[in-house]
């Protein structure tokens, strides 16, 4: 899934990302949400931050007032705290929503 996802633009990758964090609400509401397993996400983190690293790569664009490693700390700890927003809160919004509006933010960093 991943590396199709990674080929998509960004609202139809992240509406794949917001359906399979739903299909598998009770074991992410179990292991981020519930912050019962913070070495799971770290790890999470870290993989979160490793993917918005080579996507920031694959742009042209070039942020020079702000580093590359400060950029992808800040996005995926953006993208990880929303997911555990959702899970905490009874996931109040479906997946095509959560994927506009992620996505909306995410072009407007990455474009």
């Amino acid at each position: 899934m991943n590396e199709t996802v990674c080929e998509m633009e960004w609202k139809p990758a992240t509406k794949i990302c917001f359906e399979y964090l739903e299909s598998h609400y009770l074991f992410f509401s179990t292991m981020l949400a519930n912050k019962g397993a913070p070495y799971f996400r770290n790890r999470f983190l870290e993989y979160q931050m490793e993917a918005f690293k080579k996507e920031l790569r694959k742009t042209d664009k070039k942020h020079s007032e702000v580093s590359e490693e400060i950029i992808v700390h800040f996005v995926a700890s953006a993208y990880v705290g929303v997911v555990e927003w959702w899970l905490t809160n009874g996931m109040p919004y479906p997946p095509s929503v959560m994927a506009e509006q992620v996505g909306t933010l995410f072009e407007a960093i990455y474009n």
